[in-house]
């Protein structure tokens, strides 16, 4: 499922310089899943698990949100919103 152009927004893994473009959930997941295996946090394994449950629109966007939050809390989110 793509995000809108509002939703789109780039993201950066810690200690790689350029930014990934998230365009899609599944961007999204891999993304968290590329993330999880560097850090093994266990709140980015919750994180990737919601991902992956996500069937609906509302659950998609759901994470997709918390993800920007977890991202903004750490400083990797990068620019937000292409349209």
């Amino acid at each position: 499922m793509s995000l809108h152009l509002e939703a789109q927004f780039e993201a950066r893994l810690p200690g790689l310089g350029t930014p990934i473009r998230i365009m899609t959930q599944h961007d999204a997941a891999v993304f968290i899943r590329r993330w999880t295996i560097r850090e093994k946090n266990p709140a980015l394994r919750v994180l990737l698990r919601d991902m992956e449950r996500a069937n609906s629109s509302v659950t998609i966007t759901s994470a997709v949100q918390e993800l920007k939050q977890v991202l903004a809390s750490r400083g990797l989110l990068g620019r937000v919103g292409f349209a």
